[in-house]
């Protein structure tokens, strides 16, 4: 049976697990499901994932979400490379660390502009530019902490190798370059991991990943983006109520 993924690529975790598979030959079925569309809340998609979030995978009858989860799925059992998700304890130990991390520090905080700049606008809220600023602030501490954590002096996040840490990480800071908040600028430690990163991934794989979000603001400024139907307005509304 042919594994199924369920991803928009809009999303940075759904991002992070079509890479993976493709950079590793992975086969699957992929299923587009697109949140701003609302396609998430549908009842067909909700009775496969009661949490109404993408990514999702499906093997036969085992569904699995959480894109960390998903990611040490799929290494397991297709027996990837390594250097992803490393049999060595302490090497492994220092994966989940920065996973553990990224969900708290970077998950979430650097997809704000995204919602200041297109997803609050097609409900018709402004976030506040006070708030906005704070995430900024925020995001700039954060990346202070990756570096003097997890860079280091470090070619990747966990090691001299490519791990699903940097996966994981390489997705979330894209956002916010693609809302034209370039957090690279002025980091050359960090642009040079960003760049050893996708390198190893390759300029395809990234491009082909990568197109929709790096062309959300056009498709704003043009207007293409579909208007959320208004039963996803509510759970809109309340993620930007949990903005600080």
């Amino acid at each position: 049976m042919v594994l199924e993924l369920y991803l928009d690529l809009l999303s940075q975790p759904c991002r992070a697990i079509y890479i993976f598979a493709k950079k590793n030959g992975i086969p699957f079925q992929m299923h587009t499901v697109e949140i701003i569309k609302g396609q998430h809340l549908s009842k067909q998609f909700s009775e496969m994932n009661c949490l109404r979030t993408v990514p999702v995978l499906k093997d036969g009858n085992f569904v699995l979400t959480e894109s960390s989860a998903i990611l040490i799925y799929l290494s397991s059992k297709y027996q990837v490379a390594d250097h992803w998700y490393p049999a060595d304890l302490q090497a492994r130990a220092r994966v989940h660390e920065y996973l553990g991390w990224h969900a708290d520090r970077i998950r979430g905080t650097f997809g704000v502009l995204l919602w200041a700049k297109v997803l609050g606008p097609l409900i018709g809220t402004q976030i506040p530019e006070e708030k906005v600023d704070r995430n900024r602030r925020s995001m700039d501490n954060s990346l202070c902490r990756l570096e003097e954590k997890f860079l280091g002096d470090r070619a990747f996040l966990a090691g001299q190798q490519v791990t699903l840490a940097d996966l994981m990480c390489l997705e979330e800071l894209i956002q916010p370059v693609a809302i034209g908040y370039n957090l690279f600028e002025g980091r050359p430690q960090l642009t040079a991991w960003r760049e050893r990163v996708e390198a190893f991934l390759g300029t395809d794989l990234c491009e082909q990943a990568h197109g929709a979000i790096m062309s959300i603001l056009e498709q704003a400024a043009k207007k293409t983006i579909p208007e959320p139907p208004p039963e996803a307005h509510h759970i809109m509304l309340l993620r930007i109520a949990r903005i600080p």
